[in-house]
């Protein structure tokens, strides 16, 4: 227990360790089982809203703990992220086709504070030598950073276009959620696992492999979307 922390406290971020390890469980079963399944069928729906609700889990009880344990403050930023792409992802098809409103405002404002947020971060630490990002700390702040300004711009690209529609429309879901499922695998195998293991903590590049199926999934996917008429044949099935 933190000195800071009293018992009730205490009591509390325990509780949010449970939730934050159970969501997370659950985000990572549920999100693999989406991402494989038939799309638009009943174990994928069914799939998608226990990785929907899960992940929304996992990042609220992960911002807590980012602020509530002292040195995980930076944790905070993909807590915000994740919740970010998932809950864009899910509106995306809830949303009827060709549509955007306040929400999509809101998401394009969340995203672009993000991409601000983390190039600043980038530029201050390339003009401090202490605080200056290195390692898998440097490539993961630099992914993260490129991704959020891809995500500002689709943000941007559907407000001005007031919606999308069809390929794009799928690809913007699919995209989205992929990377919260590829965000949810690394933060379990490389930040979760290490300190259940004996020993300090050390991640190797081991820790990574299991993030390379969800990245997998979501290149397979975008390919079959935007390539090769599946969406097409799919309606026509339909």
């Amino acid at each position: 227990m933190s000195p800071a922390q009293t018992p009730l406290l205490h009591d509390m971020t325990m509780l949010v360790y449970v939730l934050h390890i159970g969501g997370g469980t659950v985000g990572l079963v549920s999100g693999t089982v989406a991402a494989f399944a038939h799309k638009g069928g009943t174990l994928h729906r069914r799939a998608g809203i226990a990785f929907f609700v899960s992940i929304l889990v996992m990042a609220v009880t992960a911002a807590y703990l980012a602020v509530a344990i002292p040195g995980q403050i930076g944790n905070l930023f993909g807590a915000v992220f994740t919740f970010y792409l998932v809950a864009t992802a899910w509106a995306t098809v809830r949303r009827g086709e060709a549509s955007a409103g306040r929400f999509e405002v809101a998401a394009f404002l969340v995203s672009l504070a993000l991409s601000a947020l983390l190039l600043a971060f980038i530029f201050l630490g390339a003009k401090s030598s202490t605080a200056r990002p290195h390692g898998p700390v440097l490539v993961a702040t630099y992914i993260l950073t490129a991704i959020a300004m891809l995500a500002a711009g689709g943000d941007l690209k559907v407000i001005l276009r007031r919606g999308i529609s069809g390929v794009q429309r799928i690809s913007r879901h699919l995209w989205r959620m992929c990377t919260a499922l590829i965000f949810a695998t690394g933060s379990a195998f490389t930040n979760g696992l290490p300190r259940l293991l004996p020993g300090p903590m050390h991640v190797t590049p081991i820790f990574f492999v299991p993030m390379l199926v969800p990245l997998g999934l979501l290149i397979f996917w975008m390919i079959r979307v935007r390539f090769t008429g599946w969406l097409k044949r799919e309606a026509v099935a339909t």
